[in-house]
């Protein structure tokens, strides 16, 4: 059985979800459909691209990842159908699958516009479609012609020496953890500071630290992350992404 997996900004308010996946269980109606997240914050290019680098691995070989984030949509970038590391990747080409798109033996086609596509929702008309047939076993030069991505998100700089650590926040999970790209194992015995406010060493997890204290720790995506226990360190820090982070040896 085949699996697809979904990851948007269209939020479960309006009818936006229900009319994707609409299309995908009439198309491959055996298909089994995964939620990854549908909570991006509206055209979060790099949030969904960071959410996807962390779960498509997660999924048994043959998975169709169905990303759909585009305010650029109805524009003139390429609707993308991605085969990489034995996983099929639908979406925009705006960066937003920038995680597969330096894999060895890349394949990568354009997919077609159909003129009754409607100009503001590519995820229904475009995405879904060919989601659903790729998951049915339609090869990927059926779907459309070879091409290069164009957009690929830029890298988080990142610094790495013997006496410190340097990079920055990268995403704010929904309880206002602040994820890094600092690696974990080059972390290891330094004093973690987020934007020059002293964290202190790392510790194995929250329980460590009383309720209100900060706490630096590696979290289940192996880089360094920084919690307020029992609230928001977004909140209490006043961090976003590119909030500047460091390790320095003691």
């Amino acid at each position: 059985m085949s699996v697809i997996t979904l990851l948007t900004d269209f939020g479960t308010r309006d009818s936006y979800l229900g009319e994707v996946r609409g299309v995908l269980v009439s198309r491959a109606p055996d298909v089994t459909l995964v939620d990854i997240s549908h909570d991006i914050a509206p055209g979060d290019v790099a949030g969904a691209a960071y959410i996807l680098s962390r779960a498509w691995s997660r999924f048994p070989t043959g998975t169709v990842h169905l990303v759909v984030v585009d305010p650029g949509v109805g524009g003139t970038r390429n609707a993308l159908a991605v085969l990489a590391g034995g996983h099929a990747f639908i979406g925009p080409d705006n960066g937003v699958l920038s995680p597969v798109l330096s894999w060895e033996g890349l394949r990568v086609a354009a997919l077609p516009i159909p003129a009754s596509a409607a100009p503001t929702f590519h995820g229904r008309d475009v995405f879904a479609p060919a989601a659903a047939a790729l998951a049915g076993g339609t090869d990927l030069s059926v779907l459309g012609q070879a091409v290069q991505p164009a957009i690929r998100l830029p890298d988080v700089p990142l610094t790495l020496d013997a006496e410190r650590a340097a990079g920055q926040v990268i995403y704010i999970d929904r309880f206002g953890n602040l994820v890094t790209n600092l690696p974990g194992e080059a972390t290891a015995g330094r004093v973690v500071s987020v934007d020059g406010r002293v964290v202190g060493p790392l510790r194995r997890t929250f329980a460590d630290v009383e309720p209100g204290d900060l706490v630096a720790y590696v979290g289940s995506g192996n880089t360094v992350e920084i919690a307020v226990r029992d609230r928001s360190a977004a909140g209490d820090l006043g961090a976003r992404i590119g909030t500047p982070v460091s390790a320095e040896a003691t």
